[in-house]
């Protein structure tokens, strides 16, 4: 058992049976009364961000889990196949586990999986991924309407915001955090 000091991004807890992740948080001492620690927490099964408020000295049931590095092999039917990169064990994942993570996914992709025991947690990507630029639409000269920017198909279906320059056939880098450009590679 933890303990509101032992709050930091990233913490895993187990809440009602349901795992959430912290967010933010936010040690907060007022001049009457006593300290508590301001959170922002995800349901790592749902996605589900709420706020959530601890006193403190409140205890709180911190779950460790294990970081085991995995390589996604392919998807069918929305079933996604990964194969554990140490022993050569392969797992399917629900396409409802990802998220958003889906979308950053590419064949032969090494990738973070968060277990507790057997149970998958979450995926967690690399903070870059880089992939092809399937369709874009050609940029003109003095086309800066827009910002100089224009909406680029990658590889994996993402449509993101690249500059004007950007052209088919190019590969760019994402983070996989915000969902924007960030240079051509």
């Amino acid at each position: 058992m933890a303990d509101t000091s032992d709050i930091r991004n990233g913490l895993i807890m187990n809440m009602d049976g349901e795992y959430w992740s912290i967010q933010e948080f936010l040690h907060v001492k007022p001049g009457k009364g006593g300290a508590f620690v301001r959170t922002k927490i995800k349901n790592l099964l749902t996605g589900q961000v709420k706020d959530q408020t601890f006193r403190s000295g409140e205890k709180i049931n911190e779950v460790r889990v294990v970081r085991q590095p995995f390589q996604f092999l392919y998807a069918s039917g929305g079933v996604y196949h990964m194969m554990d990169r140490t022993s050569y064990e392969q797992i399917e994942l629900r396409e409802s586990l990802l998220e958003d993570a889906k979308e950053f996914l590419k064949e032969n992709m090494n990738l973070d999986i968060l277990m507790d025991g057997d149970k998958v947690l979450a995926v967690e990507l690399p903070n870059f991924v880089e992939m092809a630029v399937t369709r874009a639409e050609p940029g003109f000269r003095g086309d800066t309407a827009r910002g100089g920017s224009k909406p680029a198909t990658l590889e994996s279906g993402l449509v993101v915001q690249v500059p004007l320059f950007v052209n088919e056939g190019d590969v760019v880098r994402v983070d996989t955090r915000t969902g924007e450009y960030v240079t051509r590679v």
